[in-house]
């Protein structure tokens, strides 16, 4: 099917563009604007949409193969693809000497070995995954919400940047005391 949608919006797409030049040319040689349109009615205005509809076909071609190539496994083969909130259902865990607090299924931490539970350990939430969450109810090392926090030990910010990303750096007149 999506080789029939590529195919299908490159003949549309090519057609289209005939009917355009053919519209054009036949416009071209007529001086009077009422002799000009049937040849705009004929050839100009249905090319002009078979163009757009070719290129719609296309490209729902291209999205359907690009799809299919990354899609058939599971969420855990796509973990860039942004589409699937991992579960929550297990405690978060971490790496050995890790500062991030990730969840079981995150992408970073996903089948690498020495994986352990938190625990008691005060860390800040991975900002792929989001455990617990996301929404800034963890406090870790950096403060509230941990990376893109408001006020830990490393600054306005988390990282030592301001409070947005791209604001004003910590004492490069932050307006903080």
């Amino acid at each position: 099917m999506p080789r029939l949608l590529w195919w299908g919006g490159l003949v549309a797409l090519a057609v289209g563009a005939v009917l355009c030049v053919l519209g054009w040319y036949g416009v071209s040689g007529e001086r009077f604007a009422e002799r000009q349109l049937p040849y705009l009615a004929s050839g100009t205005v249905p090319g002009a949409a078979l163009v757009v509809a070719g290129a719609v076909w296309a490209a729902a071609g291209v999205r359907a193969v690009a799809g299919g190539a990354a899609g058939g496994g599971g969420p855990s083969e796509d973990p860039g693809g942004g589409a699937f909130r991992p579960s929550s259902e297990e405690p978060p865990v971490r790496v050995p000497d890790g500062t991030l607090a990730h969840r079981p299924d995150c992408p970073l931490v996903a089948g690498r070995p020495g994986v352990v539970p938190v625990g008691g350990a005060a860390l800040a939430p991975c900002p792929v995954c989001e455990p617990g969450g996301g929404d800034g109810d963890e406090a870790g090392p950096e403060g509230p919400g941990g990376l893109g926090g408001g006020g830990g030990p490393l600054g306005p910010g988390g990282l030592g940047g301001g409070g947005e990303p791209g604001g004003p750096a910590a004492g490069a007149g932050a307006g903080r005391s």
